[in-house]
C-alpha cells in the first residue's frame, strides 16, 4: 500500500472520530472511502500484491471464456498458420504492450520486443536473434508492414544517455545493447546538450526510432546484395 494512501486513511479515521455531529449517512460514506483507500493509492491503482500463480490462472480462464470460446472461427483459422500484417518492434517495458495499445488481435502482428525498441545494425554474428526475427517475418511470412513503437520515459534510453558519464557500474548486458543507439545519443547531445537531461532523453527516444529505421533500410539493402551475389 502506498504511504500516501495510508496517511489519507488515517486522516479520515481521525476526522471521523472527532466529529460527533455527523449524521449516520455521512459517517458511513467516510468509512467506506477509508476502506476503499486501504487497497488503493490516490491515483486509483490497486497496490495489493496479487499471487502470481493466481494471476496466471485467472488470466488464462478469462482468455478461454471471453476470447477463445467466443471466437472459434478465428482460432481454428490461426491453427492452420499465421499471416500477420505487421512486424512490430517494441520495448520490453511492461507498460508498453503493442496488442493493448493498438488493439491487435491474435495473428495481426509478429512481435520483436527488446530494451528500448531498437533495431540493431546488420550483423550476422552479434545480433543474429533480431536478424532471425526480421528474416522470418519478411522471408517466411511475407509481412508487408514494419512498425517501430517508441515510448516516453524509456529506461533503456535513459541508460544510454546517462552511462558512462554518470560513473555508475556497468551492467553485464544492458550497456552493450543500448550502445546500438550511440549515434542517436551523439546527435541529441550535439543539438540539445544545453537542455535538461530529461528533455534530452525525450529527444533521444525519438531519434533512436529514426536510427532503427535507418538500420532496417541497411539490413534490407545488405540482404539484397547478398542474394544478388548468391544468385550470380
Amino acid at each position: 500500500m502506498a504511504m500516501q494512501s495510508l496517511e489519507v486513511v488515517e486522516g479520515l479515521k481521525r476526522f471521523l472520530s472527532e466529529q460527533n455531529g455527523l449524521d449516520n449517512a455521512t459517517a458511513a460514506k467516510i468509512e467506506k472511502l477509508a476502506a476503499e483507500l486501504q487497497g488503493t493509492d490516490l491515483n486509483g491503482f490497486d497496490q495489493v500484491q496479487k499471487d502470481p500463480v493466481q494471476m496466471i490462472t485467472e488470466g488464462f480462464r478469462y482468455f478461454k471464456t471471453n476470447k477463445f470460446d467466443k471466437n472459434p472461427a478465428l482460432y481454428n483459422h490461426l491453427a492452420l498458420g499465421q499471416w500477420p500484417q505487421f512486424l512490430v518492434f517494441a520495448c520490453s517495458d511492461s507498460r508498453v504492450c503493442p496488442s493493448h495499445i493498438l488493439n491487435f488481435q491474435p495473428g495481426d502482428a509478429f512481435m520483436v520486443r527488446n530494451i528500448a525498441n531498437m533495431v540493431p545494425p546488420f550483423d550476422q554474428l552479434k545480433y543474429s536473434g533480431v536478424g532471425a526475427a526480421i528474416e522470418y517475418a519478411i522471408e517466411a511470412l511475407e509481412v508487408p508492414n514494419i512498425l517501430i513503437i517508441g515510448h516516453s520515459r524509456c529506461g533503456g534510453i535513459k541508460r544510454l544517455m546517462s552511462h558512462p558519464e554518470d560513473g555508475s557500474a556497468p551492467y553485464d548486458f544492458i550497456d552493450e545493447w543500448v550502445k546500438i543507439g550511440k549515434p542517436a545519443k551523439a546527435k541529441v547531445i550535439a543539438k540539445f546538450g544545453h537542455l535538461p537531461f530529461e528533455t534530452q532523453c525525450k529527444h533521444c527516444e525519438k531519434e533512436a526510432v529514426n536510427l532503427s529505421l535507418i538500420h532496417l533500410l541497411v539490413i534490407h539493402m545488405s540482404r539484397r546484395r547478398w542474394q544478388t551475389r548468391s544468385c550470380g
